[in-house]
């Protein structure tokens, strides 16, 4: 019962879309009807701001590591699994018709949570993708491409941890399938990289 709890209330957490939020309460817009139409971080500052994109990012971000401090307090077993609930919740808010974004600041909440709450490998599981992200981002311009190598080189280091240094086997598994959803989600990301139209920022570089 308490797993199931801590299931809910992470997905509920999750579905807080604070891109749109923000737009809605400050700026009397609705980011879902603006550049992609997500509710994430990338488009909230795409359509609202730079500064709005750092705020989302790190709120979105909070909400898997508050997901996943609650499930260790009432249900451990449940650890992980509230924090791919949350980041669930991020895409399929029920709070905002299921249109939510791509989970990607949740997936570093996320990443944080792991770091804090299990392996206590504060720099691979942590700091090494966000470094990855920014260094791919410095060198493509493009928040998509970063955002997909940053994930999928955390989940190649789980896996290392799991062979290596005796990390429990969820934390793989959840990083992976993390990193498989996070590309999938940005499917469309892909095939504008393919085309050479995929937007690219201007403040970096």
């Amino acid at each position: 019962m308490k797993t199931v709890l801590a299931i809910i209330i992470s997905y509920l957490f999750g579905s807080v879309p604070w891109g749109l939020v923000i737009g809605k309460v400050f700026y009397h817009k609705d980011i879902r009807n603006e550049g992609s139409g997500n509710t994430g971080a990338t488009n909230a500052g795409r359509v609202l701001g730079r500064p709005v994109a750092v705020i989302v990012t790190v709120l979105d971000a909070v909400k898997a590591l508050l997901s996943m401090l609650v499930a260790n307090a009432i249900a451990p077993q449940a650890t992980i699994l509230a924090g791919l609930a949350c980041c669930a919740g991020h895409c399929f808010p029920v709070f905002a018709q299921f249109r939510g974004g791509k989970a990607v600041a949740t997936t570093y909440g996320f990443f944080l949570s792991i770091a804090l709450l299990i392996t206590h490998s504060w720099f691979w599981n942590f700091l090494f993708p966000v470094i990855v992200f920014f260094a791919v981002l410095y060198m493509t311009k493009m928040v998509s491409v970063s955002s997909m190598t940053s994930v999928s080189a955390e989940a190649l280091v789980t896996l290392v941890q799991f062979l290596f240094h005796k990390v429990p086997f969820a934390v793989p598994a959840s990083t992976i399938l993390l990193a498989v959803f996070i590309i999938y989600r940005h499917r469309s990301n892909i095939e504008r990289i393919k085309n050479g139209t995929e937007s690219k920022i201007k403040w970096m570089g």
